[in-house]
């Protein structure tokens, strides 16, 4: 038995100023637990806003990895998705780097089905949030190495199953919603 920083690394991510427009509209994705309330995937391939190099150098965390598990700690607790981009991110997330000993998608099912734990540990008087510190000082109890390397051999096949088809059902809503308007003013047209 451990704790959780015993087997992944912890980050966390800032704001940066709003009122600065030269942190803003750029290159690299920004995401905020607000990207992931209508994010009904696992996994997160895009984010509704993008910051600047400068906006990126305000976030001490940085630009993290494809792969990272990022749960919203606050405001609510428990949204939680594996990044398909790299990503910076705001205060209302732990971002879960999977450098020690547990793979993503274990981590992933791990918080999510500790989820009621996580919860308990969190405090707030006017919304709960849990904390880095306390996330990663949760007990976790530590598998076997062989274990872990079984389970993610089993497992992994299944995630990369439900990233394929939600890449899929992505493209096809684009299309739809790129055709459909087309459809609808008569710009193009079916033969029968």
């Amino acid at each position: 038995i451990g704790k959780l920083n015993d087997v992944i690394s912890i980050k966390g991510g800032t704001t940066p100023s709003t009122t600065k427009p030269e942190f803003w509209n750029g290159e690299f994705h920004w995401t905020s637990p607000r990207d992931l309330s209508n994010n009904n995937s696992i996994f997160l391939f895009d984010t509704d806003k993008k910051i600047t190099e400068k906006g990126l150098e305000q976030i001490g965390s940085g630009l993290l990895p494809i792969g990272t598990v990022l749960l919203s700690s606050r405001a609510p607790i428990g949204y939680l998705v594996i990044t398909e981009i790299p990503v910076a991110i705001n205060q209302g997330y732990i971002a879960i780097i999977c450098d020690k000993l547990v793979s993503n998608y274990f981590i992933y099912l791990w918080t999510k089905k500790n989820m009621d734990t996580i919860i308990s540990a969190a405090n707030g008087s006017v919304f709960l949030e849990i904390s880095k510190s306390t996330f990663k000082e949760l007990d976790f109890i530590i598998p076997p190495k062989e274990k872990l390397k079984l389970f993610d051999k089993e497992i992994e096949p299944m995630f990369q199953k439900i990233k394929s088809n939600t890449k899929q059902i992505r493209t096809l809503t684009q299309l739809r919603d790129t055709l459909l308007p087309k459809l609808m003013s008569g710009e193009v047209r079916i033969k029968n």
